[in-house]
Parts: structure tokens; sequence; C-alpha cells
């Protein structure tokens, strides 16, 4: 199933002069780790205005209701004590039921990867990042905007797992449009447990693809159903409807994960003026009903079973109607929603967004916007950290590699700073005295190499210097990184049983026909 034609010839030659001169450059990237936060979450409410929301979310289900397209979920919903109507498909949620359900979600838990060096920890501080998911396009590596196709999705995963900041994929990092639908989430779910060994999404479209990637992911850890329960493997996205309407495929895929202890992040994507109320405090109460209603259906079907605080609160341009993302709103919905995630104890979901139509200087300010945003808000999930552009419509190569730098960048902002009696250099400050310099020092000299963070992306070089080298801007520098990268791809060891194991399976659903298309 992997596509080993990575780039043609052709693109090949007209830079392959430059490439050769950089070949001896090592790409510096830090060690896979997962980032921890030590620093106190902004908080940007006050208790009483934060409680405001909880309070008005309550009533929206308590009064308003929402809508629960699936009736498998609502007789789910009727048994659990919510109130349902017959013929309607509306469903009204006591805020007493709610918080105690919402209750029973753990705080924290581990997703096991089938290299356990992968495996992640969601909650409890720390976070992890997940590449682009989900555009219909990609661009990049000398090829204009196009529909995705397997090769590009199979070239992202390559990428992707060469990156160390890259601690999952977060769904198909572009859609391959050329393939039928019925089955091919077949494909790319046994690329993704194949091609890498990190962490991957399955999407949550109707019972069947997800009934799928669970026996996929069976096969790959070679474990059982008791076990998977036991060790949550993979995770989804549940997006509602916005507003207030959870569709019947993503409740089904809800239903099976549940059942089977697989964590679900609960995701509004709601648009302040669109979707949702254009004040940022009537969107937050909003998206806040959908995600305790979500939370709380999870654990209807399995009390104790994982789920994350997914937000995506952003506002629209009001000129055009076009989705904005990236914004100052979308910064403060992005913290706000980190203390809701805290009030209610959940790990949280957030997501780098952008609206810049080229990996340009636009995407890289509205992406630093939501990176920094979502990590001063504590998230423990970044959806979307490296590669997005257009507001989720296309996906950029080189966008992937800009945003890795930035990934990195704040990975090792995060870091702690030691302060000891060696560190405070006491002895070495006296040693040069006044007017000296400290560069050949033995406490420099035992420390430079690893004093300072290595850019894999950023020249420091001066002006004269980068002239020479060919004046390479970001843009064309992560190109060529991606290429080396994606160039020097080999697929993590897969047990050989396990391989023939996955290919008969992908090849008896296939001819089965697959998962429904609508």
């Amino acid at each position: 199933m992997q596509d080993d034609s990575v780039t043609t010839p052709s693109r090949r030659s007209g830079r392959q002069r430059n490439l050769n001169a950089r070949a001896t450059v090592a790409i510096a990237q830090r060690p896979w780790q997962q980032p921890r936060s030590r620093l106190a979450p902004v908080e940007l409410l006050s208790t009483d205005e934060l409680e405001s929301i909880h309070l008005t979310s309550l009533r929206i289900l308590e009064e308003i209701g929402i809508d629960f397209l699936s009736p498998a979920a609502r007789e789910i919903v009727r048994e659990a004590g919510g109130t349902t109507l017959p013929g309607s498909e509306r469903v009204h949620l006591d805020r007493r039921l709610v918080e105690s359900l919402v209750a029973k979600a753990p705080p924290s838990f581990q997703l096991h990867a089938r290299n356990p060096e992968r495996s992640l920890q969601v909650g409890g501080g720390s976070t992890f990042f997940c590449c682009v998911a989900s555009p219909p396009n990609c661009q990049g590596l000398g090829q204009p905007r196009h529909p995705g196709t397997l090769p590009d999705f199979r070239t992202f995963l390559k990428l992707g797992q060469q990156l160390n900041i890259i601690h999952a994929f977060g769904g198909y990092p572009v859609e391959p449009s050329e393939i039928n639908a019925r089955v091919r989430h077949l494909l790319c779910l046994a690329d993704l447990a194949s091609m890498t060994d990190k962490v991957f999404h399955a999407y949550a479209l109707g019972r069947e693809r997800i009934l799928d990637a669970i026996e996929i992911v069976k096969i790959v850890r070679g474990i059982d159903e008791e076990r998977l329960a036991r060790e949550p493997s993979f995770f989804t996205v549940v997006n509602s409807s916005s507003p207030l309407r959870y569709d019947k495929p993503m409740l089904e895929g809800a239903i099976e994960m549940a059942r089977r202890n697989q964590p679900v992040a609960y995701t509004p994507f709601t648009l302040a003026g669109a979707m949702a109320p254009i004040t940022l405090a009537g969107a937050l109460a909003q998206q806040n009903a959908e995600v305790l209603a979500g939370v709380a259906f999870s654990q209807m079907v399995r009390p104790g079973t994982p789920c994350l605080y997914g937000a995506y609160t952003s506002n629209v341009d009001m000129r055009s109607g076009a989705p904005a993302f990236g914004t100052p709103e979308y910064a403060k919905t992005t913290l706000i929603s980190g203390q809701l995630a805290r009030r209610y104890r959940l790990p949280y979901r957030a997501s780098n967004g952008n609206a810049a139509n080229g990996p340009d200087a636009q995407s890289v300010y509205e992406s630093a916007m939501s990176l920094w945003s979502a990590m001063l808000a504590q998230s423990n999930l970044m959806m979307h950290a490296a590669g997005w552009l257009e507001g989720g419509l296309c996906s950029s190569f080189e966008k992937l590699v800009i945003d890795a730098e930035m990934l990195q960048m704040i990975a090792a902002f995060m870091e702690p700073t030691p302060i000891t009696e060696e560190t405070l250099a006491l002895d070495a400050i006296r040693d040069v005295g006044p007017g000296g310099h400290f560069f050949g020092t033995p406490h420099t000299l035992a420390r430079y190499e690893s004093a300072f963070y290595v850019p894999m992306l950023s020249d420091w070089s001066n002006y004269g210097r980068w002239q020479e080298g060919g004046a390479q801007d970001a843009f064309t520098r992560a190109g060529e990184i991606a290429r080396r990268l994606i160039d020097s791809y080999e697929p993590p060891p897969l047990a050989p049983d396990r391989a023939d194991a996955l290919a008969d399976f992908v090849a008896r659903r296939t001819a089965e026909g697959g998962a429904p298309a609508d």
C-alpha cells in the first residue's frame, strides 16, 4: 500500500545542486517528547463570569434542548433519564443529570501507540501535536493547489512520521479524493497503521468506519477487545452540527467508541455570527452546551469512558461571511474554553487555525495567535498543529515544516530554566570580570553545544553569507527540508504476521463493499 514515488526526477533536477550543497547539513530536530506546560494557565474570565456561561449552557440543554438525529442515541438518552418526545429528534437534559454524567469522565488517560515509545499522555499538563487533517486540497513541493490524491496522502504520512514534533495524526493530512468513499477509510487507516508508528485518529462517520478502525488497531497492536478497552489506542473527533444538533453518523461512531472505552473529543464548530450568536459569550454558551451534551452522552453509553473538551469557536468576516481564524476573538475563545475544560476536569482539545491562502506571513502570524493561545490555555491535544491553510481547505508541505519549527520553539520555551549554583555562573563571572567576554571560558565550552535552541528552519547567518548560500527564504528552505525528510523516510517495523493480517482484513472489507457512502 506504500507509494514510493515521492518526487519525480523532473521536479528534483532543477534543485539538485542546492540539495547537494546542503546535504551535509543535519536537520535540527528535538528528540521525540511530549511537551509539558509549566506555566499557570491564563484565566481570562472571573469565576463568576465562567459560572454564568456554565449555567446558561445548562439552561440551553434543559429549556431548549438539542437534536440527536439517531433513534438509537435518543433511546440511550431516554434510558439514562433524559427527556425525549415521540416523533421528535429533540432531547432535553436535566442539569443535575448532565453534571453527574460529565463528572464520570476521567481527567487524564493514556493513548497507546503500536510503538510503545510513541504512546501519549492525555491531560495532566501534557500536550501533543497532530498533523494537519481533512483538507480536500493540498499544495507544495513544486505542485500548485490541487485535489488531494493517495500519493499526496502517503507523502504527508512520510513527512509527519519523520518530524519528531508531530506526535500523532489527527485524521487524513489530505483527503485522497480519487478513492471511493466506501473504501477510502480502509486504505487510509491501513496506511496510518503501517506507514507510521504514532497514535492516529479515525473519523466517526457511522458505526462501520469506527468498527473497521477498531479491527485495524487491534491487528497492528496485536491485542484483543478486552485489552483494547483497558488501553485506549486511537481517538476520534465528534463535531456537533451547530447550532444544537448531533448528526446520526457522528452519534453512531461515538456509541461504538464509548462501548470500547476509546476517547472522543467533542468539538462544536461554532462561528460567531453564523452558526452561533455574534457575541463571544453567547457563542461560548452554545459551544459549552453542545460539548456537555456530547460528553454526557458518552457516559450514558459507558460510564468512565475518556472524553475531551473540544473547542473551535471563531468568528466570521461579516463583510463576506468567510470564516476567520487566528483572530483576537479566536484567541479569546480558546483561552476561555480552556477555563471551561478545567472546570469540568476534562482534557482539552484546541487547534492551530489560519485563513491564509498560502504559507505566507499571514499564515504564520495567525498560526502564532492560535498556537500561543492554545498553549496558554493548557490544551492537551492540538489538532491541525502543522500544515493547515485556507481555514482547513488546503494542506501544505512547506507550512507543515514552518509550523514544526514554531512547535519546536514552543516546546523549548516550555522547558524549565534550571537555577543552580552552576547555572548562576558566579565563578565564570568572577573569572571574566568587567569588560571581558565568555566565548572561551570553560563554563561556556562545556555547554555551548546544548545551551540554546538550534533551529530546524531559521537561517541565522548574516546577509552576506545568506546571499552566498542562494538567498533562500523560509518557504524555499522549508520545501528543501520537507524533501530531505521524505526522501530519507523508512517505514517503521511491523511484524510480518500483523502486516499480512492487516492486508487480508483490508482486502476482505473492500470486497464486501466497505462502509455506506452516506
